[in-house]
């Protein structure tokens, strides 16, 4: 008679759940298929639910898995995946014939997958890109500074245009040819609910973060080409933990939300900046969501690297929101109201 059983594992950020889990729940889905067992997060644990014998070999991978996280070690989503799904021989051996094969399709190498990865980003956007006009002279320095630089920050109010933009540029180099890969990513910050209380799944969880990215992509090129270059491994939309012991070459990467990062997190994502490249950082410094005893990595970064070859930085204003009319005067009302907010 089989046992089962299910076990808790402590996490300690929102940060290892989407490591350990994997960008929309991959290695959760690759762990069930290897070992049938079930992994998910609970109330900011990783529970595995299975059985017996199982769960103790999964529970053993995780655990060396956040163990190397914790000792600082650098990871790439390949390395990640090897450590939780294998192949080990040994626990190969000690597997059902029906697992020992799921266990051994889940067994390419590295170079095998990297290779794979070469090959889907090669195709590029075959569809036809809505045209994009800046509105005003900000938006048009912005669009120049982020074709004459390999690093650029646009940080200023919402409805100014800095992400829509900077996906337009990013969309447009990809079509051109001078990028192989758009990699989009957001810090993901709680701003008034915890994740853990979210329903769903990790992924469900983590989608709301992610929309309006997909939205300006769908604008731009259309729902199915989206969902096509996404499952080609050409557009990848993730959360900033993810970029951690990675280095982005041949890539276009936009940064949104940069005013939820912290200083170490700024660092982190910039210095994945590799060979022909380009960065795009976007936020509004008056509405980060991090704690108020951490500083805010965007306006740190702007700080230190402003004045550098190769580095730009546009700033918006209240006058250059183009979204509805009303916005403006909003943002305006915030802002001279700043000062009594906490009154």
């Amino acid at each position: 008679m089989q046992s089962f059983t299910e076990i808790t594992i402590p996490l300690k950020s929102h940060d290892e759940a989407i490591l350990v889990l994997g960008a929309y729940d991959r290695n959760a889905k690759l762990l069930r298929q290897a070992y049938e067992i079930e992994a998910y997060t609970r109330s900011g644990n990783l529970r595995i639910k299975g059985r017996a014998d199982q769960v103790l070999e999964v529970q053993k991978r995780v655990e060396h898995l956040l163990g190397k996280l914790r000792k600082g070690r650098t990871l790439d989503p390949i390395s990640i995946e090897e450590i939780l799904i294998g192949p080990r021989e040994e626990a190969k051996a000690s597997l059902p014939p029906a697992q020992r094969r799921q266990a051994a399709a889940h067994s390419i190498s590295a170079t095998e997958r990297r290779a794979g990865a070469a090959m889907r980003s090669d195709k590029r956007i075959g569809g036809r890109l809505k045209s994009v006009e800046p509105r005003g002279a900000n938006q048009r320095r912005y669009m120049e500074m982020i074709a004459e630089n390999s690093l650029s920050f646009g940080i200023g109010p919402a409805g100014t245009g800095k992400t829509f933009l900077a996906v337009a540029a990013a969309v447009r180099c990809l079509r051109d040819g001078e990028v192989r890969r758009l990699i989009i990513t957001r810090p993901v910050v709680e701003a008034g609910e915890s994740l853990g209380f979210l329903p769903g799944d990790l992924q469900a969880k983590l989608d709301p973060y992610m929309r309006p990215v997909y939205d300006s992509l769908y604008a731009l090129i259309g729902f199915e080409e989206t969902r096509e270059l996404e499952e080609a491994g050409v557009i990848e939309i993730a959360p900033l933990a993810y970029m951690r012991g990675r280095t982005l070459s041949d890539c276009f990467v936009l940064l949104d939300e940069a005013q939820n990062t912290t200083v170490g997190q700024m660092k982190m994502f910039l210095t994945r900046l590799g060979e022909g490249s380009r960065m795009v950082a976007t936020g509004d410094p008056f509405q980060s969501d991090i704690s108020g005893r951490e500083k805010s990595g965007l306006m740190d970064a702007v700080k230190r690297l402003r004045g550098f070859e190769g580095i730009g930085v546009c700033e918006f204003e209240a006058k250059d929101i183009v979204r509805h009319p009303l916005v403006e005067k909003i943002v305006r009302a915030y802002e001279s109201n700043a000062g009594n907010s906490a009154n």
